[in-house]
């Protein structure tokens, strides 16, 4: 045998110690979406795992809920047929050891291959319920990024270390546009968390939008046919592998696709164990869930950061569900893509007036930041007079604000759309003012100009 091989073998032995003592309880109770289990309510803590018989071996549980007569359990797979008085085993809380050596692999949300290309290389253990940085602990966020997508880096840019949303309802281009911000240069390693996918979307997604940089990306997969535990673990499976590299140093891209779904998870979860709702369905917890998970991104002390780009699929297009309404109050901006923008053909359907970054100051120079409000502000009194306008209102040199709207908005529209197999911007300003100028060619220089400055 080989050094290697031997090496890989010390790693899956290591990995798979066992304590000396275990404890166990007996199945008293099993429902479709949790066992209960007696003799370790004064042994389990929240969290925890358990290993329980069923007629095919053993298959994991995690404990959601603890009385005094028994423990609750919500188990990670279907497949767990317990049976009443089947043993199950304390096995601590879930844990992962991520390496160098799993970048361009696929796992699922319990960190175990789904690749066929074998055992993963071990790292250090890290519990995979991690409390955020210290408030004290992090750096400053000021190094902007370019993610090369003309619509983002004028109205809702990007800084290393930011926590952002794409906000849109189902077959708008989120998934789409997160592949466009993943194939950025600016990224050492990239961590995606595919949570309540259909499983055809899974292999399009690498094949396609992450295909180019698959060698430097870990995948997380938990489809929506996996158990809530399993689509409710996967984030917090990414963000544990997100930190693995941002503490070795590297700027890492952690994705959720969607948020959405991990708080459907959660909301499961938390009902099953006896959770009141509060908030259409939706118990607290939930939401203490969500913040926790954000609030793991960031930079800390260190050179590495984890910058976060979450998809959020907004119920009925209503921004103001409760699961879109926390997200926006708990990340550091919001991508807000319009259905009607998609259907009108203009991809990314970017919405220039709902989309936020509230690090803009921080992501332009002074100039930049000057221009963006104007081009919002052009764009507004474009939109707001639409109907007027319709109508026969507004007559040309009434309003010289609304004339400059007319004339510059719909050149920048179509400067703003961008296929994903377009090549990357490079600098969104320069570009945008040279494409303002070639598609007003015909105008007057004048007008060319004012079209550049907005």
């Amino acid at each position: 045998m080989t050094m290697p091989s031997l090496e890989r073998l010390a790693d899956v032995v290591s990995a798979h110690t066992a304590p000396a003592v275990r404890l166990s309880g007996v199945v008293a109770g099993a429902t479709a979406s949790e066992r209960r289990v007696r003799g370790l309510s004064d042994h389990a803590a929240l969290g925890d795992q358990l290993l329980i018989e069923h007629r095919d071996g053993t298959a994991r549980a995690e404990v959601v809920r603890i009385d005094r007569e028994y423990v609750v359990a919500a188990p990670y797979e279907r497949r767990s047929c317990a049976f009443l008085g089947a043993r199950a085993t304390l096995d601590g809380g879930v844990a992962l050891r991520p390496s160098q050596g799993w970048l361009g692999r696929v796992v699922d949300a319990l960190g175990r291959p789904i690749d066929d290309r074998g055992i993963l290389p071990a790292g250090a253990v890290r519990g995979v319920d991690r409390d955020p940085p210290r408030p004290l602990s992090r750096v400053p966020l000021t190094r902007a990024l370019r993610t090369g997508v003309i619509a983002v880096d004028i109205f809702a840019p990007l800084v290393e270390g930011q926590r952002v949303g794409v906000f849109a309802g189902s077959g708008v281009g989120k998934s789409t546009l997160i592949g466009m911000i993943a194939a950025a240069s600016s990224f050492d390693v990239v961590v995606a968390a595919l949570v309540g996918e259909r499983g055809r979307e899974v292999a399009e997604m690498l094949s396609g939008p992450l295909a180019a940089h698959r060698d430097r990306t870990v995948t997380v997969v938990a489809t929506g046919d996996e158990t809530p535990m399993m689509r409710r673990l996967a984030p917090l499976t990414a963000m544990t592998i997100a930190e693995h590299f941002r503490d070795a140093g590297r700027r890492v891209l952690l994705i959720v696709d969607s948020l959405t779904r991990f708080a459907h998870a959660a909301r499961d979860v938390a009902l099953a164990a006896g959770e009141p709702a509060v908030s259409r369905g939706y118990p607290p917890s939930v939401f203490s869930d969500m913040t926790r998970l954000v609030e793991r991104a960031g930079r800390a002390d260190g050179a590495g950061s984890v910058t976060a780009v979450l998809s959020v699929l907004v119920d009925g297009d209503d921004l103001d569900e409760p699961v879109a309404d926390a997200a926006r109050g708990t990340l550091d901006g919001h991508i807000v893509l319009s259905r009607a923008i998609a259907e009108a053909g203009r991809y990314p359907s970017l919405d220039p007036l709902a989309s936020l970054s509230r690090l803009a100051d921080r992501a332009f120079r002074p100039d930049e930041l000057e221009l963006a409000r104007r081009l919002k502000s052009l764009i507004a009194r474009y939109e707001d007079t639409r109907d007027l306008r319709l109508l026969g209102g507004g007559k040309p040199g009434s309003d010289p604000d609304l004339d400059r709207a007319v004339e510059i908005v719909p050149r920048l529209y179509d400067a703003m759309a961008q296929p994903p197999t377009a090549p990357k911007s490079e600098d969104a300003f320069a570009e945008l003012a040279a494409l303002l100028a070639a598609r007003g060619a015909g105008g007057s220089s004048a007008n060319d100009r004012a079209a550049t400055s907005a």
